[in-house]
């Protein structure tokens, strides 16, 4: 299992700002727990996510001796992605891409063609800079906007990024509309037709429906899974009313059940789940 905690998420729809420190102090924290990697921060408009403002300042002071745990940041343009490449603790470039035309305009103020034009744009400025691209799969699992959803549609842009290179694709439920039949279709028919991708699942999903949708991705094959403590946040460009990320105590619950090795060390996630309890009061 390729696990990633993603503290950027569960923050960025936050109402009540997080002191810089609280999050320095969060993030280092979670860094001696032994993910793959954390989504640690975002460098976005901070216009439209006041809460990632400090991104560049969180980074610079991770102490990344503490773990192998590489760092992730999210971006939704070019002049984004340089921003956050200034930053020498980056190792990760997360963009999200939609399958949903009008969630890619909300999300990035561009349509699809013009967010695949930044993506081919930033995945040749990496391919000098040596550090890796995730694409994130925004609303692969339907969306609220009541355009039809169709396994082909998320085929075609996958299709697409593989013609250019791209090794790792996040298939993300950013509303939690996925259902178990869609999970299991997309995770069947996909990552088989591509096999240099990386295909992951970044699901948003209420809290009791966690382990079914673990076992329907596991089950078709899916190693790599993006989880957040206790399942705060979701995006909050997404729509009014937000779904919770799927919660890692819930993926570490059903790695127990389904008898699957990893590496966390869960004391110390214990001492990171009380710290997340402090920042997000639950």
């Amino acid at each position: 299992m390729f696990l990633t905690e993603c503290p950027r998420d569960a923050m960025q729809g936050w109402s009540e700002f997080i002191p810089t420190e609280k999050k320095i102090d969060y993030i280092n924290s979670l860094m001696s727990v032994g993910f793959d990697v954390l989504d640690c921060g975002s460098f976005v408009s901070p216009k439209s996510i006041p809460q990632m403002a400090d991104s560049g300042v969180v980074l610079d002071e991770i102490d990344k001796s503490i773990s192998n745990t590489k760092l992730s940041v999210i971006v939704a343009n070019f002049r984004g992605a340089e921003k956050a490449l200034e930053h020498q603790q980056v190792d990760i470039l997360g963009f999200p891409f939609s399958i949903s035309e009008t969630f890619q305009h909300r999300n990035t103020n561009k349509n699809q063609e013009e967010a695949f034009n930044d993506i081919v744009k930033i995945n040749d400025l990496l391919k000098s800079d040596g550090r890796a691209l995730n694409i994130y799969f925004s609303m692969a699992f339907g969306n609220p906007y009541g355009e039809i959803w169709k396994w082909e549609d998320v085929d075609f842009w996958a299709n697409r990024f593989n013609e250019i290179g791209i090794k790792n694709i996040l298939l993300s439920d950013t509303t939690g509309t996925g259902n178990l039949e869609q999970i299991e279709l997309l995770f069947e028919k996909i990552p088989s037709k591509y096999p240099t991708i990386d295909f992951g699942a970044h699901f948003h999903n209420r809290y009791e429906d966690s382990y079914k949708k673990l076992k329907a991705a596991y089950d078709k094959g899916c190693r790599r899974f993006d989880s957040a403590i206790k399942g705060i946040g979701g995006c909050p460009m997404a729509k009014d009313e937000l779904i919770g990320n799927m919660p890692t105590e819930q993926v570490i619950n059903f790695m127990a059940t389904e008898k699957i090795d990893h590496s966390l060390n869960l004391l110390n996630f214990e001492s990171s789940y009380n710290r997340a309890k402090d920042i997000f009061h639950f």
